[in-house]
């Protein structure tokens, strides 16, 4: 017969695994592109398992309110996936950015779909993403780096840096715009 977990059991496991990563993220492995959850700007077996725990808690409603799910359909597959995002703010406006460039599946399917998606997080709210031209981008790289912690070792800029070292980057990580699901702007 197997113990069971009880509710301090999976207290003190989710604090353990939460201070071994905050513990993570001061080593250089972290720093040289958390190569602990990926390999050639992939996420491997752990981190498409810790992006699959950072989709659920944000169904549920359990991260901060700009830690969200981004539900989008495979443009090759057809299948919905969700991949866990930070949202940013910048100027009154959401967005949500790649960090892993251009590279990463959802930014495809986003752009095959037409800007076409859902944001899950105690809910889902249907959206639409308007890419962002690169000349707009460095301020909203900017914003998302002072938030998005896990970002970092993907993106070759401080946060501290001046916009001018964000201008250099911008064209390689896309960036997208958040409005209303029926919205027409361009």
């Amino acid at each position: 017969m197997r113990p069971r977990l009880t509710g301090r059991g999976v207290v003190l496991i989710v604090a353990a695994a939460g201070a071994a990563y905050a513990l993570y993220h001061r080593t250089d492995a972290y720093r040289n592109g958390n190569r602990l959850f990926y390999r050639e700007g992939r996420p491997n077996r752990a981190g498409r398992a810790f992006g699959a725990f950072w989709v659920a808690a944000a169904d549920r409603g359990l991260t901060p309110s700009y830690s969200v799910a981004l539900e989008t359909v495979g443009h090759r597959t057809g299948r919905r996936t969700a991949v866990p995002l930070v949202l940013a703010d910048h100027a009154g406006e959401q967005y949500v950015v790649s960090m892993l460039g251009e590279r990463s599946p959802w930014v495809h399917n986003v752009r095959a779909a037409g800007g076409r998606a859902v944001l899950r997080h105690g809910g889902r709210r249907e959206v639409r993403l308007v890419e962002v031209p690169p000349a707009d981008r460095p301020p909203i790289l900017k914003e998302y780096l002072v938030r998005a912690v896990g970002g970092r070792p993907h993106i070759p800029v401080d946060p501290d840096a001046q916009l001018e070292d964000f201008e250099r980057i911008a064209p390689d990580f896309p960036v997208f715009r958040l409005e209303p699901a029926g919205s027409t702007s361009p």
